[in-house]
């Protein structure tokens, strides 16, 4: 990876909690892992972040890689401190620890800071062998992610790129589709959120990326923001796609919905949808440094509330209508900070955000519009490049 991350705000929250650093200890999948150490592996290796630089601690077999590929200024094998021998006298827990022990003391770390979700047996073993260690619970590191470099704006754009020839594959696929008794057919046989799913997938795998889920979700179905979706695509009737993949080399999400219809689905369903779109412009245009999560998410509630539907601003209980935020950071994970949302706080340059207001409700089916941007100096830049409209076409 090549972020490059700027770790002084972790260094001083380290210090204000009185440690001499930061560890880590989990595998790649813990996106602040990956971002830190700039490494990825599939069995946990340890990260620790000193006023003098980050260090990594991994098994021989991830030496060589880890020398090569990662961000870290010191990268020490575990053999270092004997680790085969430590597992023969005190198992593989101990051995660990008794490791771990004398690579902080080499680094002359006699108290660690640790994130919100570090191994209970870790921490716990290294208190019982004399080290202190203390919990850094405001996730910093998080913070951090939360404004991206250039170059991760750039790996971002790229995996959107992916996600739109997804999108338009499925598109296509509606859009050619014929219709027999109301169903969406292809080749004689009925076109299924299972096919179109999967036609995603196999897209996206092209564009080297990858995702373990995808949302097709047709009629009521569309309604839950977060059912996948199953069964024959019908005619008339509003098909919810959100495609979130996430690049297989960087490990970068994108993010985006379209809602759209074969046929007629109806009066109200065509206002939702403008309604919909309303408050998705209505967003976009409050998006600029300085505003914060919340007043974003409230130019999109104004709009719908407008409408008359309901949000969970007007009424927390709704069922029906906006039931959920009106975005999220991405980035390394799918959902991370900022909140756009009741809650979100202060927009800065450089924030990764989904704009993806919706309105939802079973005896209609759902609506959802997703666009993926980038705060800006002066505004915002769209990262997603692809046409909002409610009848599938193919270009």
């Amino acid at each position: 990876m090549n972020v490059d991350p700027d770790l002084s705000p972790l260094r001083e929250a380290v210090a204000s909690a009185g440690a001499d650093g930061y560890l880590i200890d989990d595998d790649a999948t813990d996106s602040d892992q990956r971002y830190v150490s700039g490494f990825t592996a599939p069995d946990p290796y340890q990260t620790l972040v000193t006023d003098d630089g980050v260090h990594l601690l991994v098994s021989g077999l991830e030496y060589g890689r880890a020398t090569a590929e990662s961000g870290a200024d010191t990268v020490t094998r575990r053999s270092a401190y004997d680790y085969r021998e430590l597992v023969a006298e005190h198992g593989p827990h101990g051995a660990k620890i008794r490791m771990l022990e004398a690579f902080l003391a080499d680094r002359g770390v006699e108290t660690v800071a640790v994130p919100r979700n570090f191994p209970t047996g870790t921490a716990d073993g290294l208190r019982d062998r004399g080290v202190a260690v203390t919990v850094e619970s405001e996730g910093v590191v998080e913070e951090i992610r939360a404004t991206k470099t250039d170059w991760e704006i750039d790996q971002i754009r790229r995996t959107q790129r992916a996600n739109e020839a997804a999108m338009a594959r499925a598109e296509e696929l509606i859009a050619t589709a014929d219709i027999e008794d109301g169903t969406l057919v292809r080749d004689g046989e009925p076109l299924t959120s299972e096919f179109v799913a999967e036609e995603i997938e196999v897209t996206l795998l092209r564009h080297g990326c990858s995702l373990d889920e995808t949302i097709v979700a047709c009629g009521a179905d569309a309604a839950d923001p977060h059912d996948r979706g199953s069964g024959p695509l019908e005619a008339d009737e509003l098909i919810v796609i959100d495609i979130f993949p996430k690049d297989k080399e960087t490990g970068y999400f994108g993010d985006m919905t379209r809602t759209f219809a074969r046929g007629e689905p109806g009066e109200e369903a065509r206002r939702r949808y403008d309604v919909t779109k309303e408050a998705f412009e209505a967003a976009l245009e409050a998006i600029e440094p300085g505003a914060t999560g919340a007043d974003v998410h409230d130019a999109a509630c104004d709009v719908i509330e407008a409408a008359g539907y309901e949000t969970l601003r007007s009424d927390p209980s709704t069922e029906t209508g906006f039931i959920h935020s009106t975005g999220h950071g991405v980035g390394l994970d799918i959902h991370e900070q900022p909140s756009v949302s009741p809650s979100g706080g202060k927009l800065e340059p450089g924030h990764i955000i989904t704009i993806e207001p919706g309105i939802y409700d079973p005896d209609v089916g759902g609506v959802r519009i997703e666009d993926l941007v980038v705060v800006t100096e002066d505004g915002y830049e769209n990262l997603t490049d692809y046409r909002v409209g409610l009848e599938p076409v193919v270009e």
